[in-house]
């Protein structure tokens, strides 16, 4: 089973991208149980959206405590109590300028940053990162495809489809090329 967090601010997206993210990975015909929490009901405070994935029906029901893999839409969020939901092997994707030599202080976690502004940006999407995430986060994943991701962007997204799914390619061709190259 993938265990998977994703954190955000309230409004950043974060649910939306986890929403996306089953729903991607349930069109490949993956059992996928998702739930949120939510920290204030108000824009900026912090709010998760985590998701297991897996091959078979998922009984398990109660809180991820060791993540196979993490999506943070704020470097700021990356503090002791959510990297405390990780180990070594965990993925980290988090949305920043930094560089990846940045978050060396960090001990032993995989960080992979990526600079989702930027690209939603290149875009024309202005603050919207969650499609330039998504790409990046499948990309490390290895899963779900990337045809299967941009397909159910273009069915949900309110506006602007195909630059959202741009941004999905686009992050998604750069975290793959790096991934290959070491």
């Amino acid at each position: 089973m993938r265990e998977i967090l994703i954190v955000g601010r309230g409004g950043q997206g974060a649910q939306t991208a986890g929403n996306l993210l089953a729903r991607a990975f349930f069109g490949e015909g993956k059992y996928v149980q998702t739930f949120a929490t939510y920290g204030g009901a108000r824009r900026g405070t912090p709010v998760t959206s985590s998701l297991r994935i897996d091959d078979q029906a998922i009984r398990l029901r109660c809180d991820i405590e060791c993540a196979s893999a993490l999506l943070c839409f704020d470097d700021s969020l990356l503090d002791e109590g959510f990297l405390a939901r990780a180990d070594s092997k965990t993925k980290i994707v988090v949305n920043s300028a930094k560089s990846r030599e940045s978050f060396r202080d960090y001990g032993d976690f995989i960080i992979l940053p990526i600079n989702g502004k930027d690209i939603a940006r290149q875009n024309d999407m202005g603050k919207v990162v969650n499609s330039a995430l998504l790409g990046a986060f499948i990309a490390v994943l290895d899963q779900p495809q990337l045809e299967t991701m941009c397909e159910v962007i273009e069915q949900t997204a309110p506006a602007k489809k195909q630059q959202n799914v741009a941004a999905c390619r686009q992050t998604f061709q750069m975290f793959n090329d790096s991934l290959q190259a070491g």
